[in-house]
């Protein structure tokens, strides 16, 4: 393509067996390259004065010269799909080991997933803000964040099928857009210091409002 026409590294990204630098082997430098421009694309998504990711902002953010960029990336619009698919990634597995990992009611794993998300996004806000704070006119990452708003839903609720309605439902879906986004305000809320809690008092909030619409679906058995 001509983005990768000019650069010096046009057939990298198809070569099976990379050069060795230094004893260190070209696609463990192509993946330690890759994590830098990663970590460089949610510094900016995720800054609180919304900064736009821009290909030359990102290399400049992670030291790195351009045409490194795109042994990994065709553009812009492929490192933000990466970094927010990341940031659900890691949220999404260690929420499940967290629920999957706690025994008894369905309370408690209710709980242990939210005690995760929120430990999470407090010891790294720029994780919030890239899954929350969505720009109206970044379509890309708009409909990124649709698409993660079912995911959110199972995990904290776990019995969401029979919570919150049928699958496929207007009622379910109804609910789930009320639980997931009313439950990303809260965050962003406290994140942002307009809701004045400990840590472990936002958890229990969250876990019994939860807990509440669930109930008011299910009946006393969810």
């Amino acid at each position: 393509s001509p983005a990768q026409g000019g650069c010096h590294h046009g057939g990298m990204r198809d070569s099976p067996a990379l050069r060795v630098y230094g004893g260190i082997e070209g696609d463990r430098r192509r993946a330690d390259r890759r994590a830098q421009f990663l970590e460089a694309g949610l510094d900016l998504l995720g800054a609180p004065d919304g900064t736009r990711l821009t290909v030359r902002g990102v290399c400049q953010r992670a030291g790195i010269v351009a045409r490194y960029f795109y042994e990994s990336f065709a553009d812009r619009d492929e490192l933000a799909r990466a970094v927010y698919d990341s940031v659900v990634g890691e949220v999404a597995a260690s929420t499940a080991a967290a629920v999957d990992g706690c025994a008894g009611e369905p309370a408690n794993r209710v709980r242990a997933g939210m005690a995760n998300i929120v430990r999470l996004l407090d010891e790294d806000p720029r994780k919030a803000r890239v899954l929350f704070e969505a720009d109206p006119s970044d379509e890309l990452m708009a409909r990124r964040r649709d698409n993660s708003h079912q995911l959110f839903v199972r995990l904290l609720g776990e019995r969401a099928r029979e919570a919150y309605g049928p699958a496929g439902s207007a009622e379910r879906e109804l609910t789930s857009q009320f639980v997931v986004g009313g439950l990303a305000r809260a965050l962003t809320a406290w994140l942002g210091g307009h809701v004045t809690m400990s840590r472990e008092e936002l958890i229990e909030h969250c876990t019994a409002l939860l807990l509440r619409i669930a109930r008011s679906h299910a009946g006393p058995a969810v």
